[in-house]
């Protein structure tokens, strides 16, 4: 048998667990593994990422490479910050995979964080899901004792001994389902792969009949080529909390770039239209899907010199995307949003765009379209999987961005095709309209320690009808967030998205410019990022740097508290902070905020108090 085990330093992470391909006739890759060769590497290398948290990522790794008898064999690196491995083959022709073994034996009661896949668009299929759950805490082995709960998906946290963590993630998905987790065994502290079998038939269902669901499967996981890399299997561990949020593992083991000239390739900020029902006041026009609604979007985006304006649904036939609405010339608006400096990015359900992919990147790239964001795949099988790709390497031909929503995590895809900005696979701001009890604030204390390892999210931020506790409750057209102002404001500092959301109305920004003029002024990409503080569910802080400003945030759950903020990260000289915080009533008023400039210097601590939901904010430049 097969297996692998980890320690980091004197921790136990992982005892003996086996690991295996099934392949159609019976063969199975690892059990009974004879090894013809073993080479070793020492690889300590940067890479460039002009679209990340950081400009420059250290890729610093020891690997072995195992080659078996049987023409496969087997990759395993060992990192500063965790391990992972791969299998691989050298066959002629093609494969089909029955089934993989990838199990996880943590220690006995090992604590866990895990999203479960409870939202089920098709009750019959287990397997589509949209990828959206709150952090259910458990013990590995009180994990089959869930009710309703038997599938999670990654990425998910394992509490370790000693105060460490690990965060199991894998990258490099390519032409393979995506790994989802099970119970390793009834009672055991193990967490075993479990890969949604391929599409045997497909039919249209689901959301307004938007998707392709899956009434049957066949009995295999994946049809791929003999010769070939699989994905990578990778654990993150930290010894401190704070460093899983600047994790770059799935990052480093994706596959490079694929675009050669990636130089079109902008990041930005969007005025979005869907979340705030298209609600515009104080205007001379019936707001909704229109010309004179969407020329107020891109006069508001050009305000504030902001890079993009989202059409949502609406603007197209929902099945036929070459079908515009006839309330839209989207000649006359991308013309003006063009003399506005604005670009246009145009929401597409995954099944319209995919069944007319190669007229739609034709078509609307020619008019000046600058990109998709393509909503409800909801599965993570190898034939969705493939279509990503597939509609990410397209796009990239036509020069257009992908935000991808209705999305699981994001696996190297970004790194491979940067033109993919977004995923959502992420419960974000959206389900504030209609869910009333989920504890929000905890899980955005908890985002960045686990899902935000994998990479970027589709959050979408920007909420200023903000809300205490007691006061919250979802609204459709006057949406609003749990938390304070601040802790709105805080989540542009510290969750990545290189496409980022205001998912406000234009009309609310007005009203409130000096957290608009903030949120604006924030980058998407950075040239470093530094964890100053957390706790995983209860807070986080963190800094990034673009050029020679940085940007801070914190953000927590509804525990008030207070914090120290070390501004080591500072270079020398001395610096201007503009500081929003919590004000004094925000426990009564989640609106109330403060904003100070003072002056500060890499010597300074800064004392910060979080009201209950809270955030605080900064924006930190040199004085000249």
């Amino acid at each position: 048998m097969l297996t692998w085990a980890v320690r980091h330093e004197a921790t136990p992470v992982l005892a003996p667990s086996p690991l295996s391909l099934a392949l159609a006739g019976g063969e199975v890759l690892g059990p009974g593994a004879t090894v013809a060769s073993a080479k070793t590497a020492a690889v300590n290398t940067t890479i460039a990422a002009p679209v990340y948290k950081k400009s420059q990522v250290v890729d610093h790794y020891n690997q072995l490479t195992l080659m078996f008898k049987g023409q496969y064999g087997l990759v395993v690196r060992a990192y500063d910050d965790g391990v992972a491995y791969r299998f691989f083959t050298q066959r002629k022709g093609r494969l089909t995979v029955q089934s993989e073994e990838a199990t996880f034996n943590f220690a006995p009661g090992a604590p866990a964080l895990l999203p479960f896949v409870r939202d089920l668009r098709v009750p019959t299929d287990l397997y589509m899901s949209s990828f959206e759950s709150l952090y259910t805490p458990l013990s590995l082995a009180d994990m089959t004792k869930v009710k309703g709960d038997t599938l999670a998906f990654l990425p998910a946290l394992v509490t370790l001994g000693d105060g460490k963590k690990a965060v199991l993630v894998e990258s490099d998905v390519e032409d393979y389902p995506g790994m989802l987790l099970k119970s390793g065994a009834p009672g055991g502290p193990s967490l075993r792969g479990d890969f949604a079998r391929y599409p045997a038939v497909e039919q249209a269902g689901g959301f307004h009949n938007m998707q392709l669901v899956v009434p049957r499967r066949e009995n295999f996981i994946a049809q791929t080529s003999g010769t070939r890399t699989f994905p990578w299997r990778a654990l993150v561990v930290s010894t401190q909390d704070k460093e899983l949020t600047n994790s770059d593992m799935v990052y480093k083991l994706a596959a490079p770039s694929r675009v050669k000239d990636g130089t079109w390739i902008k990041p930005g900020k969007v005025a979005w239209d869907w979340w705030n029902d298209w609600n515009l006041t104080h205007v001379d026009f019936q707001a909704g899907i229109n010309m004179p609604t969407y020329k107020y979007y891109i006069d508001f985006a050009a305000a504030h010199q902001l890079e993009y304006v989202i059409l949502d649904e609406g603007w197209s036939d929902e099945t036929d995307i070459l079908k515009v609405s006839p309330a839209v010339d989207l000649g006359a608006l991308l013309a003006y949003a063009k003399q506005k400096n604005v670009g246009i990015i145009l929401w597409a359900n995954w099944r319209a765009i995919s069944e007319k992919m190669d007229a739609a990147y034709a078509q609307y790239a020619a008019m000046g379209v600058k990109g998709f964001k393509i909503d409800f795949l909801d599965r993570d099988d190898q034939k969705m999987v493939a279509s990503s790709y597939a509609l990410a390497k397209k796009a990239a031909d036509y020069h257009l961005l992908v935000d991808f929503h209705g999305m699981h995590k994001p696996d190297g895809l970004m790194r491979t095709y940067p033109n993919v900005l977004n995923y959502e696979g992420v419960k974000g701001l959206e389900n504030s309209k209609w869910t009333p009890h989920d504890d929000v604030p905890r899980y955005d204390a908890t985002l960045p320690f686990v899902r935000m390892v994998a990479g970027p999210l589709d959050y979408t931020p920007g909420a200023l009808r903000n809300a205490t506790k007691a006061e919250f409750h979802p609204s459709h057209s006057l949406p609003m967030s749990q938390g304070t102002r601040c802790h709105q404001l805080a989540m542009y500092v510290v969750f990545e998205a290189p496409l980022q959301m205001l998912a406000d109305s234009p009309s609310a920004y007005e009203k409130e410019p000096e957290s608009t003029d903030f949120i604006a002024q924030v980058p998407t990409t950075f040239n470093q990022t530094v964890a100053l503080d957390g706790k995983v569910g209860e807070y986080v802080a963190l800094a990034r740097r673009k050029g020679d400003t940085w940007y801070a945030g914190a953000l927590g759950n509804w525990e008030p508290r207070e914090l120290t903020l070390d501004c080591a990260f500072l270079g020398p000289g001395t610096y201007e902070a503009v500081i929003f915080r919590d004000g004094l009533n925000a426990d009564r008023d989640a609106t109330d905020y403060q904003r100070e400039v003072v002056r500060v210097s890499a010597t300074d601590k800064l004392r910060i108090k979080l009201s209950g939901g809270g955030g605080w904010a900064a924006r930190i430049y040199p004085v000249r």
